[in-house]
């Protein structure tokens, strides 16, 4: 994971293995540890993967905090 991040991810670099391989491991940690969402809490992480790729909820916390951070402001 953090080899993706950084040395692909932040350099503008998105490989289909490297999908190929958070996916893969998201399906591993579902059926061996019983996880129902994933957290993306890295911001490059979603030129990679999003809820398009999985059939559990997927959580952008750079979304998450910017509809946050508009909602307070339009408050």
């Amino acid at each position: 994971v953090h080899r993706v991040i950084y040395d692909e991810l932040c350099q503008g670099i998105v490989k289909s293995e490297s999908h190929a391989a958070y996916v893969e491991e998201v399906g591993r940690l579902r059926r061996d540890e019983n996880i129902d969402g994933v957290i993306m809490g890295c911001t490059e992480i979603t030129m990679l993967i999003g809820q398009a790729d999985f059939d559990i909820p997927v959580f952008d916390t750079t979304r998450l905090h910017a509809e946050a951070a508009v909602a307070f402001a339009l408050s």
